[in-house]
């Protein structure tokens, strides 16, 4: 099946009882266990609104079996907590979600982990290999400033060392990227963003072989951060319109990208679709579609950040993407807010950056907004 096929039917259980077309949601957190193949339980991912739509994740991202978590950081932390722990060590991208980045910092060294941050580039992957090593992670497009890491190159290296990697896939989402067929391992969702897509609920997922997605369960099992019932039918309602709402962020994300590009008060855009992006080469290998995320640098000699933002009236200031509404925010207040600035500084995260989430809306009206605030 097309992709905006399986959106709308992979994973779906219909009710045998109505007829009805949707999945049932099955509210009970208690389950009889008399002759039946398993303990059912929510917080043992067993639960059937659980597999329905870990069945249509699974199909979008070409992997055998997944899990859905509470949030992003919940399927992150119980990710890597799974595959490593005391004396083990982790390499990380140090261009990733700020979230990510402050989890890291904040506890790996009370749980005895070792870990190191590095560039996008393969070649520093490789020097940072230990003997101890156990995991690879990333994260491309990355969150805040669009750095595309070369998908395929990162898993053979990780082959070739035998070690396991993950990445983080919340920008580009199943319709524009999918990193198993790349070789990654572990596929990481936060599907608060584009999978849910209306700013309406908060949860995670993670994707991958039948093998690893047992080994994270356990773990997962006791970490606690499952998802529930009304939970997973929301984000099975939303995923049926994930092919043609990212299609729709495509296409305006990539007219505002040129448009800011233009500007004579932006000093840069970050975008992978811009032709002058340094990952532009990569990014059309590896994605389908360059995504609904951008980040522009204004002229603060020209208009102060704070007062182009509060002239928006339109695209709304607030935390958060991925959903069907434009909305912008500054990552050294918001998603970053927890790196020091010494480190945002040395991230190239500037306090006049923006990041965009671009919408479903007509981009004329984007672009009018915009320009009415650049006044």
């Amino acid at each position: 099946m097309g992709k905006n096929t399986q959106c709308v039917h992979s994973g779906t259980a219909p009710d045998r009882v109505t007829r009805g077309l949707n999945t049932p949601v099955y509210t009970s957190s208690s389950f009889e266990y008399l002759d039946a193949p398993e303990n059912v339980y929510p917080r043992y991912y067993n639960t059937p609104n659980q597999h329905a739509v870990v069945k249509k994740l699974s199909t979008l991202e070409n992997t055998e079996s997944g899990l859905l978590f509470s949030s992003g950081m919940a399927a992150i932390s119980t990710v890597i907590f799974s595959l490593a722990g005391q004396g083990d060590h982790v390499i990380m991208q140090r261009d990733i979600y700020g979230g990510t980045h402050h989890f890291v910092t904040a506890e790996f060294e009370r749980f005895g982990i070792e870990f190191t941050f590095v560039s996008n580039q393969v070649k520093d992957f490789e020097r940072a290999i230990k003997s101890n090593t156990q995991l690879i992670y990333i994260e491309t497009p990355s969150n805040p400033l669009l750095v595309i890491t070369d998908i395929e190159a990162i898993s053979n290296l990780a082959k070739l060392k035998n070690l396991v990697t993950a990445i983080d896939n919340t920008f580009a989402s199943p319709m524009n990227q999918n990193p198993h067929d790349l070789g990654i391992d572990i596929i990481v969702h936060s599907g608060t963003k584009y999978l849910g897509g209306h700013s309406d609920m908060c949860c995670g997922a993670v994707l991958s072989t039948n093998k690893l997605i047992d080994r994270i369960k356990a773990a997962a099992a006791n970490f606690g951060g499952s998802m529930n019932a009304t939970t997973c039918h929301l984000l099975e309602r939303s995923l049926k319109t994930l092919g043609i709402r990212v299609e729709k962020q495509n296409q305006n994300a990539l007219v505002l990208a040129k448009y800011l590009d233009d500007h004579q008060w932006v000093e840069k855009v970050y975008y992978p679709g811009l032709a002058t992006h340094p990952g532009f080469d990569i990014a059309t290998k590896q994605m389908r579609g360059f995504g609904g995320m951008l980040s522009f640098e204004l002229d603060d000699a020209r208009i102060h950040p704070d007062q182009f933002v509060r002239r928006l009236n339109l695209i709304t200031p607030a935390l958060s993407l991925g959903g069907v509404e434009t909305i912008i925010c500054a990552p050294a207040v918001t998603s970053h807010v927890k790196i020091s600035a010494e480190e945002r500084k040395a991230l190239g995260i500037a306090d006049g950056l923006f990041r965009l989430s671009v919408g479903i809306e007509d981009v004329d009206d984007l672009i009018a907004d915009i320009d009415s605030a650049l006044v």
